[in-house]
């Protein structure tokens, strides 16, 4: 028997919808083996309870306002962080799936997950071992499997993957950096770097090459 099975596994809950955070919350308090030790609402705060509570695993949304959760993956796994994350969230995308695995996340499940898969997946997690949903693990096969269909797309590193699919969205420079935890200047050094592989000159040929090209999905 390991460790984190011989007691309570505690969790951070990040989500930027209360209801779902105090769902979270209840369903686990009502499981034995579980303790939720605390709850953000974004990416930073993630960061911040994470430093102070040390949780066995992070839930972490990825889409959040005020800082997403790639963002918070990335940084926790810089500071060598040693919770798990488990990415809890509704997209199963790839500009949503590959860049929160290549940050650092442990396993990647659904919403709409049974309760006794997320809690398997939670104690997989903790034990550091990888979970994925079926609908995460197809996509990500088939997009190891299947050759990138175009060599500019597939030089795109996956900082510059996120900065694109925020430019989609119709994100600032600074909503950006805020977002990534970088400065204005770096966003503008990724999109320079963006524009010159994609062969464009401004956002908006970049969004529309992106969407043509199938990086953007």
């Amino acid at each position: 028997m390991t460790e984190t099975t011989a007691r309570a596994i505690s969790l951070v809950v990040v989500d930027d919808h209360p209801v779902v955070r105090d769902g979270l919350r209840g369903m686990f308090a009502a499981a034995p083996g579980f303790e939720v030790l605390g709850e953000a609402a974004n990416g930073v705060d993630a960061l911040a309870a994470v430093e102070s509570l040390d949780p066995d695993v992070v839930l972490m949304d990825l889409r959040m306002p005020g800082g997403g959760g790639v963002a918070a993956i990335a940084e926790l796994t810089r500071r060598g962080a040693r919770s798990q994350v488990l990415v809890l969230t509704t997209y199963d995308t790839d500009s949503d799936t590959l860049p929160a695995i290549e940050a650092g996340a442990t396993g990647y499940l659904l919403k709409d997950a049974p309760r006794e898969e997320l809690f398997a997946a939670v104690r997989a997690a903790a034990d550091g071992r990888s979970v994925l949903s079926p609908a995460v693990a197809s996509r990500l096969m088939t997009r190891v499997r299947t050759p990138a269909a175009d060599p500019a797309g597939a030089a795109l590193s996956a900082r510059e993957r996120e900065v694109l699919v925020l430019v989609a969205r119709g994100t600032t420079n600074r909503e950006i950096a805020a977002e990534l935890f970088i400065s204005e200047a770096t966003v503008k050094t990724h999109l320079t770097h963006i524009f010159a592989k994609l062969g464009v000159k401004d956002r908006a040929a970049a969004v529309a090459v992106g969407y043509d090209r199938g990086i953007l999905g």
